[in-house]
């Protein structure tokens, strides 16, 4: 299927690894002009240089921490008419209500809802103006089936989830669309860290822990990032255009809700 955005320009937040690298090369796949973020400039050079050689691609690179205003200047700078914006950072470690303070809920409102925010707020009117514009954001299935471990997470992605929605009955008649991915489970540096934990409190090796934690699902495996990534690229094609505030849920099948 072609997903008509060949030549689009796309700034893909925190995208040296895990799911936005898989989001940065199905797009680049899809013949689009990709903005890769993140703070460690070595390893976003080494993703850039994986993406250029999977599909011959221009990828532009932006080393900068979204949490900092500085940050996404620079990101906004180096794409100032961006057709497609997929935001992502990185979650905060699960815990437990007398765990968190004042600092811990900043910052994880600073990452996981105020650094998407902020930046909507930026390419929102020049999408709108041109006619054309998706925005994927990708949150966590926790904002569907809240865990008490990952209430920070919750919280602050659901107040994301909250503004997209109320947005997104706005921007649509512009042809902007305003989704979420809610991701379970997928093979990824964040998965490997849930691994470790797991591994120092149950006293388990590395392939049990990975394996309890794969079990957990209905479909018995990690997600695969590149199947991820395809469903990114699908939110963010000409086809998708009346298709807008919605939650899908790339889960392996374990939430447990009809709708």
């Amino acid at each position: 299927m072609d997903l008509g955005i060949q030549g689009r320009k796309a700034i893909v937040c925190a995208s040296s690894q895990g799911l936005g690298h898989a989001c940065a090369l199905a797009l680049a796949q899809e013949g689009c002009l990709v903005v890769i973020n993140g703070r460690n400039a070595e390893k976003l050079a080494l993703a850039a240089q994986s993406i250029r050689a999977a599909t011959g691609q221009a990828v532009m690179t932006v080393a900068a921490d979204l949490n900092t205003e500085p940050g996404r200047a620079a990101l906004l700078a180096a794409c100032p008419e961006p057709d497609i914006l997929v935001n992502n950072n990185a979650g905060p470690p699960p815990g437990q209500l007398s765990d968190w303070d004042h600092a811990a809920w900043t910052g994880a409102l600073e990452s996981n809802l105020l650094s998407a925010a902020l930046l909507l707020r930026e390419v929102l009117p020049g999408m709108r103006s041109r006619g054309f514009g998706r925005v994927v954001n990708i949150t966590s299935a926790m904002v569907k089936t809240p865990h008490a471990a990952m209430g920070l997470s919750t919280a602050a992605r659901a107040g994301l989830t909250a503004l997209s929605r109320a947005l997104a009955r706005e921007a649509i008649v512009d042809n902007v669309t305003i989704n979420n991915l809610l991701p379970e489970r997928f093979d990824t540096p964040r998965q490997e860290f849930m691994a470790q934990q797991l591994m120092a409190t149950a006293g388990i090796d590395r392939a049990s822990a990975r394996q309890r934690i794969a079990d957990s699902l209905p479909a018995r495996r990690f997600g695969r990032p590149e199947e991820f990534g395809a469903a990114c690229a699908f939110l963010c094609s000409a086809n998708s255009g009346f298709m807008t505030g919605q939650n899908l849920l790339l889960d392996g099948g374990s939430y447990w809700g009809l709708i």
